[in-house]
């Protein structure tokens, strides 16, 4: 299949070369095109624009960075859906808010393209094996179309219901993930004077009703943290948590709810990325905790 992918951060080159590994002929666009100098080494083509990139494709994936970037992409003067996109797939992975997709989805039908939504769980390393899970929402008729290539790329596809009902959910999962993070630090602080050693404290949590499937994933660079010798490798900056977590808030508080474990990770969150951590691994918010919370 002729795949075009716009976005080629972290997730989108995995995704990309997933594929491209996999047999399909990948074409890719960035707004930096440096961003995407290993794909086109390995091997994966290059669209000068966005237009370009619908143009020669069947089916199209974006993952991109917020509402805004949806809007010049999609939208632009050159954007995918400038040109001729009668019956083209879309697939926009970005994790957005849920009112997005909703209007993405108006200015589809303006253009006569099939458009879903599917945000997904799972990071780099899930990416690499195909085993992200996805929340799609949109037109179900539409996901027969995509379900062998969603396949590819997921262990489980989940059909949530129509746009806006994918993001709602990946915000939904993400949220107590984000919220961990947070208590993960005020956990962490209580055995600080017991002066273990850090790999025995993550696998002591890992093993116990502490520790969710996050720290097998991410307990290497937990343990480096600890330790005083932090990875330099970044799989979810603070900037990214940060815009999640603003957005899981902002969607309670349209939905009437309060979520007030989430409102204090977001205030913490902002002081950590005020210190200079926003660019800093996820992994660094419980040692900034530690660090300043005494």
């Amino acid at each position: 299949m002729r795949v075009g992918l716009a976005g080629t951060g972290k997730m989108g080159s995995v995704i990309a070369l997933r594929l491209h590994s996999l047999g399909h002929q990948v074409t890719v666009w960035n707004r930096s095109a440096d961003k995407a100098q290993a794909l086109l080494d390995a091997g994966l083509q290059w669209a000068d624009s966005p237009r370009a990139l619908a143009a020669g494709s069947d089916l199209i994936l974006s993952l991109l960075t917020n509402e805004q970037a949806l809007d010049d992409v999609y939208l632009g003067a050159d954007g995918l859906w400038s040109g001729s996109v009668t019956n083209k797939v879309f697939i926009d992975m970005s994790t957005v808010n849920p009112a997005k997709p909703v209007v993405m989805g108006e200015r589809a039908l303006a253009v006569q393209a099939a458009y879903l939504e599917c945000p997904v769980g799972g990071s780099v390393g899930p990416a690499k094996e195909g085993k992200l899970i996805a929340f799609v929402g949109g037109d179900e008729a539409i996901l027969p179309r995509v379900r062998p290539l969603l396949d590819q790329l997921c262990k489980r596809v989940e059909y949530v219901g129509p746009l806006g009902s994918g993001a709602t959910m990946k915000l939904a999962v993400n949220l107590p993930l984000m919220v961990y993070w947070q208590t993960l630090g005020e956990a962490l602080s209580l055995i600080e004077p017991l002066g273990l050693d850090p790999q025995r404290v993550v696998d002591i949590f890992s093993e116990s009703s502490g520790g969710p499937n996050m720290l097998k994933v991410r307990g290497s660079m937990i343990v480096q943290a600890l330790a005083g010798t932090p990875s330099e490798m970044v799989t979810v900056n603070l900037a990214t948590m940060r815009k999640d977590v603003r957005t899981m808030v902002d969607q309670a508080t349209l939905q009437g709810r309060q979520v007030p474990l989430t409102a204090i990770t977001l205030a913490n969150l902002d002081q950590a990325a005020a210190s200079g951590l926003d660019d800093a691994d996820c992994t660094q918010f419980p040692m900034w905790w530690l660090k300043t919370k005494p």
